[in-house]
C-alpha cells in the first residue's frame, strides 16, 4: 500500500482566527494513540475549545475533542485527554519566552495529516478586544459588497 502524500485536514478552528490576533504559527508533531488516530482518520475532531501551555519544558494540547473510536475496545481513549506536541527544543524556548508577555497564548488553528502524519498549526496569539472584531467584521463586510457593485458592472 503506497504511503499518503499531501495534506489531508481534518479539523480547523474557525473561531480562533475571529478572536485572536494571530502573530506567528508553528507546525507540531501530536503523540497519539493508536484508538486517536483511527478516529482522526474517520474525520472526527474539535478544536473549538483548545489551547496550549508550556509544562516544565514540554508543549501540552488541551482541552481538544478526539472522540473514542467507535469499533474500540478498553483500549479506547479520553476524549479530551491532555496531548504532548512535539516541537524542537530552539522552537519551544522561543514560545516560553513570548508566552510570558502579557496577553500571548497559544491556540492550535488546525489538525491535519501532512505525509501520514497528524499534525496540528499552532499559533501564537493575542486576544481581540470586541471593537477590533467589529471593525473587522465591518472591513468584510465592505469588501463583499464592493466585489458585488463590480460583479453586478460587468
Amino acid at each position: 500500500m503506497p504511503r499518503e502524500r499531501g495534506r489531508k485536514v481534518i479539523a480547523q478552528n474557525r473561531r480562533a482566527r475571529h478572536d485572536y490576533h494571530i502573530d506567528d504559527t508553528y507546525e507540531a508533531g501530536l503523540v497519539l494513540t493508536g484508538t486517536e488516530v483511527k478516529s482522526l482518520r474517520a474525520g472526527r475532531a474539535s478544536l473549538t475549545d483548545g489551547f496550549a501551555h508550556i509544562k516544565n519544558g514540554e508543549v501540552w494540547l488541551e482541552n481538544v475533542h478526539i472522540p473514542e473510536y467507535a469499533h474500540g475496545t478498553w483500549t479506547n481513549h479520553a476524549a479530551r485527554r491532555p496531548r504532548k506536541l512535539l516541537l524542537h527544543r530552539e522552537e519551544i524556548a522561543k514560545l516560553i519566552a513570548k508566552t510570558q508577555e502579557a496577553g500571548r497564548t497559544l491556540v492550535p488553528l488546525s489538525l491535519y495529516f501532512s505525509d501520514g502524519n497528524a499534525k496540528v498549526e499552532l499559533a501564537l496569539a493575542r486576544g481581540k478586544r470586541a471593537y477590533d472584531k467589529r471593525h473587522d467584521i465591518a472591513e468584510r463586510e465592505a469588501k463583499r459588497d464592493m466585489e458585488r457593485a463590480l460583479r453586478r458592472r460587468r
